[in-house]
C-alpha cells in the first residue's frame, strides 16, 4: 500500500493506491474501520474516568461532563476539555484580518527578527555586547536610554559597530526620547547614512511613559517626530505602543490588548491630525506585548491583537493590506524569579516559542538573569541561543502559522479578540486611555486582576516551579551588578514570584544571623510507603518559604518521635501519612509532640484529629501557613 502525498496538499486531497487501483479522495474515508466519534460518546469515556477519580458519579448528567474539565482565565473565558470543527475560524496566513498572521502562506520567510535589549550604563560594555551580539545571530538592537540604562550622550559611542543601514535600532529612552531621537538622526547623517537606508523605531510612547511613570501626556512631540520619519526617513517607524507596562503591572491578556488597541487609536488621532494621511499614520506605529510561559494563551493574544488592529485600520478607512499589525513580543518580567533564576531558560524557551507560533514579527528573550541585575555575557548567548535553536533546529521559520488548523486557538483567539474589545470599548467610553489612566480605570481594573492571580499564587493553584514548587534551599544564586533604577510613580510593576521570595530572603537572613535556619518538625508516621507522599507534599510547601524540614523516619511510637523532635531544635511540627495511620496514632503521638514543646502542629492532610492545629493540603493558603510559621520561629520581616 502506498499513500501519495502532494507537497503542500491537505489530506483531503491525498489518493490512495492498493495493488495498482487507485482509490480517489473523495471515495477514502479514512478510519473507515472504527466507529464514528461524537460528543455524547466521548462524554461517556471521560465521566467514567472522572467517576473513578471521584469527580463524577453515576448521576452526573452527560451534559455536566466538559464542565466539570473546565478552566477560567483570568479573563473569564472559559477553556473547554474539547473543541471540533464547529470552532473553526475562516481565514488564511497574509490576509485580513491576519489572525493567521501577516505573511502569505506560500511565502514563509527565513524567521523573526532576533531583538536583544541592552540597558547597560557603560557605553564600552553595552558596544562590546551588541557587537557579540550581531555577531552570532541577533539582527536588531533594542537599546534602553536615560535614566533605566544607556546615558543619551553616550549612543554615538555605544553603536560605534553597528551599521545602522543594515540592523534596525529601537530606541526606548522614556522621558528622554526626542533627545535620544536627535542623537540618532544626528549619528546616521553624521555616518552618511542616506535617510531612505536608515531602519529602526525611535521608540515614542507617551501614553507608554505616563501609565509607567504618573506624569502627563503629551502626544504632540510623537506625531512630530512620526511626520518628521513619514517625509524623510521611510524605514523608520516613531511610535512603539508598548504593553507590557499593563502586563507588568499584573493585567490579564485581554486588558493588556484592550488598552494597546486604546494606545493605538490615540497615537492614530494624533497622527491624522498632525496631517499624516490613515495609511501613514498606520506604518509609524509598532506593538510590544508579553509573551509569557502559558503558551496557548500567548499564540492567542499576538493573533487576537492583529485581529483587533485590523478591524481599527478598516473602521478608519485604512487601504486593504495597510492594517497588519508589527509586533515585537518580549518575554514577560512579571513571570521571571529571582530565586533558582536558571529555570528561567525554560519559561523564556516557552515564551519565545509561543511568540513564533503566534506570529510576532520580532521576539526578544530575556536573559534569566534579569531578576537579579545586568546580564552577564552567558545570560545573553544562552537568550539569543534560544532563538536560535527554535528557528534553526525546531524550524518553526519553515512553517506558515503553526497554530493553524487547531480548532482551540483558533477559538481562544476570537473569544480573546471579543473581550479585549469590550474592554477597549469601555477605555473609549471613558474618554480615551488617557483619561483611563488619569482617573484610575485602568489601575484599579488591573489591580483586581492582580489580586485574583495573587491568591491564586498564594494557594499554589498557579505553581512557580523553584518558586512555590520544587524549592532549592542550598542554591547559591548568581551576584550580578545591579541594574539602573528604572522610573516609578505610575502603575505598580508585579512580580509573580515577589511573595515568596521575600519570605525566602527573611529565612535566609535570620539563618545567616543565627548560624540555624528556620525548621519544622516532620513527624512521618507508618512505613515509608505510608508517609512519603505526604511529607514531601509538607518539605516542599515549607521550603518554598526558606523553611528547612526534618524527618523522623518511619515509625508510630510516641515517644520515639517526641524524642526526635525535641533533637530537631525547633517547636513546629508536621503530622505526615495517610489516613488510614492517622486514625490510629495521629491523636497519641500528636499528645507526646505536645508535651514535648510542640508550639503548633499541623497535619498534612484534612480530618479532625485531637492536638492538631491546622491542616496542609492542596489548595491551602500557603503563604499564610509560611508566615505563620515564620512569625512562630521569630523570623523578622
Amino acid at each position: 500500500m502506498q499513500v501519495r502525498r502532494p507537497r503542500f496538499a491537505g489530506l483531503s486531497r491525498c489518493s490512495l493506491t492498493i495493488a495498482g487501483m487507485t482509490v480517489p479522495p473523495e471515495e477514502l474515508e479514512l478510519a473507515a474501520a472504527f466507529p464514528a466519534a461524537d460528543r455524547d460518546r466521548w462524554r461517556e469515556l471521560f465521566k467514567g474516568v472522572l467517576r473513578k477519580s471521584g469527580a463524577a458519579t453515576e448521576d452526573t448528567p452527560l451534559e455536566s461532563i466538559e464542565e466539570l474539565l473546565s478552566t477560567t482565565t483570568y479573563d473569564g473565558i472559559t477553556v473547554r476539555p474539547l473543541y471540533t470543527a464547529e470552532d473553526a475560524v475562516p481565514g488564511r496566513p497574509g490576509i485580513p484580518p491576519y489572525a493567521r498572521g501577516i505573511i502569505p502562506g506560500n511565502d514563509v520567510v527565513a524567521g523573526w527578527d532576533v531583538r536583544q535589549r541592552h540597558a547597560h550604563p557603560d557605553p564600552r560594555v553595552t558596544r562590546a555586547a551588541i557587537q557579540a551580539d550581531l555577531e552570532n545571530g541577533v539582527t536588531s538592537v533594542w537599546l534602553t536610554l536615560g535614566q533605566a540604562g544607556l546615558p543619551v550622550t553616550a549612543l554615538k559611542e555605544a553603536l560605534g559597530e553597528v551599521y545602522l543601514d543594515l540592523a534596525p535600532v529601537i530606541l526606548d529612552a522614556g522621558a528622554e526620547t526626542q533627545a535620544a531621537a536627535e542623537a540618532f538622526l544626528a549619528l546616521a547623517a553624521e555616518r552618511g547614512v542616506e535617510p531612505t537606508r536608515l531602519i529602526g523605531s525611535l521608540g515614542a510612547d507617551p501614553l507608554g511613559l505616563a501609565a509607567r511613570t504618573g506624569t502627563s501626556v503629551e502626544v504632540e512631540p510623537a506625531a512630530e517626530l512620526a511626520v518628521r520619519c513619514a517625509q524623510d526617513y521611510p524605514g523608520l517607524r516613531a511610535i512603539m505602543v508598548d504593553a507590557t507596562v499593563y502586563h507588568d503591572a499584573g493585567g490579564s491578556d485581554a486588558q493588556e490588548l484592550g488598552c494597546s488597541i486604546a494606545a493605538g487609536v490615540a497615537y492614530l488621532r494624533a497622527l491624522t491630525g498632525a496631517g499624516l494621511g490613515i495609511d501613514e499614520a498606520l506604518g509609524a506605529l509598532e506593538f510590544r506585548y508579553a509573551a509569557t510561559a502559558d503558551q496557548f494563551l500567548t499564540i492567542a493574544k499576538l493573533r487576537a491583537a492583529r485581529r483587533l488592529w485590523t478591524r481599527v485600520a478598516e473602521v478608519c478607512g485604512a487601504s486593504p493590506g495597510e492594517g497588519g499589525q508589527r509586533q515585537h513580543a518580549v518575554t514577560s518580567s512579571a513571570m521571571m524569579t529571582a530565586r533558582d533564576p536558571w529555570v528561567n531558560m525554560l519559561r523564556t524557551t516557552i515564551a519565545a516559542f509561543a511568540a513564533g507560533v503566534g506570529g510576532a514579527d520580532a521576539v526578544t528573550v530575556q536573559p534569566f538573569d534579569a531578576r537579579l541585575g545586568l546580564p552577564d555575557d552567558f545570560a545573553r548567548r544562552i537568550a539569543r541561543n534560544t532563538q536560535a535553536l527554535l528557528l534553526e533546529e525546531a524550524s518553526l521559520s519553515r512553517v506558515a502559522d503553526p497554530a493553524g488548523g487547531s480548532w482551540y486557538v483558533e477559538r481562544l483567539s476570537e473569544e480573546l479578540a471579543e473581550t479585549s474589545w469590550t474592554w477597549f470599548q469601555e477605555i473609549e467610553k471613558a474618554g480615551g486611555l488617557a483619561a483611563a489612566l488619569r482617573d484610575g480605570l485602568v489601575e484599579n481594573r488591573l489591580a483586581a486582576t492582580w489580586a485574583k492571580r495573587r491568591d491564586n499564587l498564594a494557594h499554589r493553584r498557579d505553581p512557580l516551579t523553584g518558586v512555590s514548587e520544587f524549592p532549592n534551599l542550598a542554591e547559591k544564586p548568581p551576584i550580578r551588578t545591579p541594574a539602573p533604577e528604572a522610573p516609578g510613580g505610575g502603575l505598580r510593576r508585579v512580580s509573580y514570584a515577589q511573595d515568596y521570595e521575600v519570605l525566602r530572603d527573611a529565612a535566609d537572613a535570620h539563618a545567616e544571623k543565627t548560624g540555624q535556619r528556620p525548621t519544622v518538625f516532620l513527624a512521618t508516621l507508618g512505613p515509608v510507603a505510608a508517609h512519603t507522599a505526604r511529607a514531601t507534599f509538607a518539605a516542599n510547601l515549607f521550603q518554598s518559604g526558606g523553611i528547612e524540614t526534618r524527618a523522623s523516619g518511619p515509625g508510630n511510637d510516641p515517644a520515639a518521635i517526641a524524642s526526635a523532635f525535641q533533637e530537631s531544635g525547633t517547636d513546629l511540627v508536621c503530622l505526615c501519612s495517610n489516613d488510614k495511620v492517622y486514625a490510629e496514632h495521629a491523636g497519641p503521638v500528636a499528645a507526646a509532640l505536645r508535651e514535648a514543646g510542640a508550639k503548633r502542629i499541623w497535619l498534612a492532610g484534612k480530618g479532625d484529629y485531637p492536638g492538631v492545629d491546622a491542616h496542609l493540603f492542596a489548595g491551602c493558603d500557603a503563604l499564610g501557613v509560611l508566615h505563620t510559621a515564620l512569625d512562630d520561629l521569630g523570623v523578622v520581616r
